[in-house]
């Protein structure tokens, strides 16, 4: 486990080595160490297996449902609210720990819970299943994490081995196994995992296991047939000037702002609404209702679902309103906070490649880059990491496009005002 190390001007560094690690040891200690190491990378690469054929099996029925719902939304949407109420009544009844979903991972990450129920699996994806072929806005990041996260934290208690770090490299390896597998992009999986836990610092002792487990995971979903998005934004010829660079930064302050208000706007409406409707069945239902109404009378469910058919508008040529953003951002809100199941990086993903296909459109910039940038660096603000999103957009756009990524990036993670859309996420010095 790595040392933070606080220096003047709030700056946080990374101390790789543990005083404990730094003072000589015998030859028993180092061969301990390196034995542990092996475990936890065969274990990764079985978490990776397992976690791998997981998200295939998530990720495909997932595209499906949404496809079906996509081609008649007016059999599915209207029953979104009956929907909701079910969802809430087998959690209620069989599983209330497991609504907690990420919450779990970042305590048992932290040694502060012994285990996370293995029906917490079959819970978070039967209930996103229902949430997009009904229509609900929201996304996948969440489940496939959580599979992967609990099948990190089950093999953990499985090990009978004496390190103190045991949980943390296994179920962190296990969450990037998670979203390497379900987006096919393991080396964004690698740090968004490594960093989330807290704002500034990397788990480096969760490094090698987590590239096992990740690189695994793509490969296998891969293999089964989960397709991996990418666009190739041919645009390596393009002369730029100053314009364009004042432009950039000026977006990755927009893109920061917005992400990091979704990030804050988040829990105060999950806190609004139970505070309002304080009968869970009532809040779930009547909320579900609402978004049905209001998904069918705005361009009948457009707003609905994961949000690949925006990103697939912003990258193809299709119409991207001006509004697009806001609304796929306002139903994600309520949805979520409502008490439904997903996750929320794709349809962060969506609001950003539709505010950058704007922000592009209106400054006479290219509409590609600039809804790339968008898809990244929302994200990353969001959910307040900095590396994960550079890197998920080389693995999705090229590599050969890193320094926008790292610019638009960094600077929407200056501006996101320090909000996470993980609430346990261990906040940076201000």
């Amino acid at each position: 486990m790595s040392k933070k190390i606080k220096p003047k001007n709030n700056i946080i560094l990374l101390d790789f080595k543990t005083t404990e690690e730094k003072e000589p040891h015998d030859i028993k200690f180092h061969i301990r160490q390196f034995a542990d190491m092996v475990i936890f990378c065969v274990s990764a690469f079985l978490i990776g297996l397992v976690t791998g054929a997981a998200d295939a099996l998530f990720g495909i029925v997932l595209l499906d449902l949404t496809g079906i719902r996509q081609s008649s939304p007016i059999y599915f949407i209207p029953f979104l609210a009956p929907a909701g109420i079910l969802i809430y009544f087998i959690y209620d009844r069989f599983g209330k720990e497991t609504q907690n979903g990420m919450s779990l991972l970042f305590e048992r990450a932290r040694n502060n819970r012994t285990e996370i129920k293995l029906r917490l699996i079959p819970f978070v994806t039967l209930s996103t299943w229902m949430t997009h072929l009904f229509g609900g806005s929201a996304g996948r990041e969440g489940v496939a994490v959580q599979i992967g996260g609990t099948i990190g934290s089950f093999t953990a208690k499985g090990l009978k081995i004496k390190n103190k770090n045991t949980a943390k490299i296994l179920t962190i390896s296990g969450m990037a196994a998670g979203f390497g597998g379900l987006f096919r992009t393991p080396l964004a999986a690698v740090f968004f995992a490594s960093e989330v836990m807290t704002v500034g610092t990397l788990e480096v002792s969760a490094l090698l296991p987590s590239i096992i487990a990740a690189y695994t995971a793509s490969t296998v979903s891969g293999l089964l047939g989960l397709e991996k998005f990418s666009v190739d934004l041919n645009l390596l010829d393009t002369d730029y000037d100053i314009k364009f660079y004042v432009l950039l930064c000026i977006s990755g302050i927009l893109f920061g702002i917005v992400g990091g208000l979704f990030a804050y706007v988040l829990p105060k409406c999950k806190k609004l609404l139970s505070a309002l409707l304080k009968n869970p069945y009532l809040k779930i239902g009547l909320t579900g209702a609402l978004i049905s109404i209001a998904s069918l009378l705005l361009y009948s469910g457009r707003y609905s679902g994961l949000g690949t058919n925006l990103i697939t508008e912003a990258f193809g040529g299709g119409e991207i309103y001006a509004w697009d953003f806001v609304l796929k951002f306002i139903f994600t809100i309520v949805t979520l906070s409502a008490g439904f199941q997903g996750g929320e990086v794709t349809p962060l993903f969506s609001i950003g490649a539709s505010l950058g296909a704007v922000l592009a459109a209106a400054s006479g910039m290219p509409i590609l880059l600039f809804a790339a940038l968008g898809y990244a660096a929302v994200f990353g603000a969001a959910a307040n990491t900095l590396i994960a999103p550079i890197l998920i957009g080389a693995e999705v756009f090229g590599y050969e496009y890193i320094p926008f990524f790292f610019v638009v990036c960094s600077i929407a993670y200056v501006c996101n005002g320090n909000n996470s859309i993980y609430s346990l996420q261990l906040k940076k010095q201000s």
